[in-house]
């Protein structure tokens, strides 16, 4: 829901018509390199929490958001708006970066998130003022994410719950340990 809401601030984008420039190119540039990296980020994250069951989920839905995205690009013929063909809709871009940020938000809370969508919509934001997407695009693969997240993604739990503490006491400390069963 969060992405879907979020992918609305690149409707600016579509409405400003800037021209392509070296400025632009820039933007799309960063936001091409920002949706591969922010779910392998979010696999890195996987991998330090060890959590294996997080890494699956985040495999699955990676590849069901974007084979869905090229699968819908397959059958709706969507013209982009530089007119450079008919594979508009959704954003394959945008939907690889936005699986990494619902699965960051459903399996790690908005902690993660929450800059994780950040992210996706600067990049929901380049491919609009790159002229490859309408803002509508965009939003679809939002959606496709946060409805395969959803879905698919389960909150983390840590696998040892232990919680230590260190407080000063009168001529000392105090340390406590506890073991959440």
């Amino acid at each position: 829901m969060a992405a879907m809401a979020m992918s609305l601030l690149s409707i600016h984008a579509a409405r400003a018509g800037t021209s392509a420039s070296s400025g632009s190119k820039t933007v799309e540039t960063a936001g091409t390199a920002l949706s591969i990296a922010l779910p392998m980020v979010a696999g890195g994250i996987t991998l330090l929490k060890h959590d294996r069951v997080g890494s699956a989920q985040l495999v699955v839905e990676t590849v069901l958001t974007v084979g869905t995205a090229y699968a819908l690009k397959s059958f709706v013929r969507e013209r982009r708006p530089d007119g450079s063909d008919f594979r508009s809709f959704p954003s394959a871009t945008t939907a690889l970066s936005a699986s990494g940020s619902s699965f960051l938000w459903g399996r790690y809370g908005w902690e993660y998130g929450l800059p994780a969508f950040a992210v996706t919509q600067f990049v929901s934001y380049s491919r609009v003022q790159a002229k490859q997407h309408h803002w509508y695009d965009t939003l679809a693969s939002s959606a496709l994410a946060a409805g395969y997240g959803y879905i698919l993604t389960t909150p983390f739990e840590e696998r040892y719950h232990i919680q230590t503490s260190m407080e000063p006491a009168p001529g000392g400390a105090m340390i406590q340990m506890s073991y959440r069963w």
